[in-house]
């Protein structure tokens, strides 16, 4: 076998292997809206990752599967319609374009130097356009059902904004943590290390990076859960209101704290070995 082909055979095995991935984040979802969408644990990450590996047109390609993975999944929303043009624009918009265009998330890989930078600007662009997808979805296809028809526009910016600003919150902190935590430029990608650090410093600090990761989520969950009438989907911002600050400060200063504590642990262990 060519060292060309034993590249695509490669390049296919992590396609397959990376939209499985996406697949099962997808399924488990942190918060649900009552009208559709979703909040997932960074449910696009693996294809981000592979757009910025192998760049777009193998992105393009795992990222197509994948929506075409998440259309099959939804099928039960194409039972709302009976004419064509609806159907195919619920496809197109809401499925095929909205997660296809994360094939773009490789865009910068090469324009920006820093591969974390590259990695979350890459998401940023995706998550806005994906986000425009699904507001002309609900704008057109969904008014008059889920979304009113007066002021469809204005109503289906509010409450795709309620899920797709958490969901790309999450995307982008785990973009950040995997972009300083891995050398994607490698064949096999592997843990970046700094030049005097030791495996356990090394490991102390990814602690405190996970740790700070699952703060920044909690508190996202916690909050923009609230800012949505579950019963009517309609957007609130009074229900910030109904947060429990008293918990989410508890649980965000408790993991803050306790990344802070490794963070300390690890310096000192470098400070005796340097």
């Amino acid at each position: 076998m060519s060292t060309k082909s034993k590249k695509s055979v490669f390049a296919l095995t992590e396609c397959a292997i990376m939209v499985a991935l996406a697949t099962v984040l997808s399924i488990v979802k942190l918060f649900e809206m009552p009208y559709g969408g979703s909040i997932t644990l960074a449910s696009m990450l693996p294809i981000v990752i592979l757009a910025y590996r192998h760049g777009g047109r193998v992105g393009f390609g795992a990222a197509l599967v994948a929506s075409l993975i998440q259309m099959l999944l939804g099928l039960n929303n194409f039972s709302y319609f009976t004419s064509w043009v609806s159907i195919v624009a619920l496809a197109v918009f809401d499925y095929v374009l909205a997660f296809a265009i994360f094939g773009l998330s490789g865009a910068f890989r090469g324009k920006i130097k820093n591969q974390s930078t590259a990695m979350v600007m890459g998401a940023v662009l995706a998550s806005v356009i994906r986000y425009a997808c699904h507001v002309i979805s609900g704008a057109t296809v969904w008014a008059g059902l889920s979304i009113p028809t007066e002021a469809a526009l204005v109503y289906s910016l509010s409450y795709n904004a309620t899920y797709m600003i958490p969901e790309s919150i999450i995307l982008v902190l785990t973009c950040a943590y995997v972009g300083v935590s891995l050398d994607f430029s490698k064949r096999i990608p592997t843990r970046k290390r700094g030049e005097k650090l030791d495996p356990v410093s090394s490991y102390l600090y990814m602690g405190a990076g996970l740790l700070v990761l699952a703060a920044l989520i909690t508190d996202t969950i916690l909050v923009f859960s609230n800012l949505q009438n579950y019963d009517s989907g309609e957007f609130m911002i009074y229900g910030l209101n109904n947060v429990n600050w008293l918990a989410l400060a508890i649980v965000t200063l408790s993991l803050v704290a306790l990344a802070s504590v490794l963070v300390i642990v690890a310096k000192k262990r470098e400070n005796k070995t340097a």
